[in-house]
């Protein structure tokens, strides 16, 4: 069974990994020697995000929808990424300041949290104490 909620971990949690990595400052390399290396990062990406792809496909929302193209454009940069025989922090660097792969992790966000609010916003409005913004 697809878990939606794994996914969206395992490619963020991928981001944060290769955040690290580009501020290394590490020249393109050969991956056989000592780590760590972003390419196992970036499969596990790509692993989630056809996961993803697949879980949201059932889904009729429009937003589900939206996030459906977003990810079919990052899982493109990311195959080309991967698709290159060396990886270095500058490639990593840009990678992660692409728009397509930055996308996808914002509509993860507004997804996650519209789909299960967190337990404080919960709890305030279960007390019926909103100001004039919603605070």
């Amino acid at each position: 069974m697809i878990n939606l909620e794994e996914d969206i971990d395992a490619i963020e949690s991928g981001y944060e990994f290769l955040l690290a990595y580009a501020a290394q400052g590490r020249p393109p390399q050969d991956e056989s020697g000592p780590g760590p290396h972003p390419r196992p990062e970036l499969e596990k990406m790509l692993a989630a995000m056809h996961s993803a792809i697949q879980a949201l496909s059932a889904a009729d929302g429009d937003f589900e929808k939206v996030i459906l193209a977003d990810l079919n454009k990052a899982r493109a940069v990311v195959s080309f990424v991967l698709a290159q025989p060396l990886l270095g922090s500058e490639i990593i660097d840009n990678l992660n300041a692409s728009i397509h792969l930055r996308t996808v992790l914002t509509d993860f966000f507004l997804y996650s949290e519209a789909s299960q609010p967190t337990a404080s916003a919960a709890q305030s409005a279960s007390q019926g104490q909103w100001d004039k913004v919603g605070n």
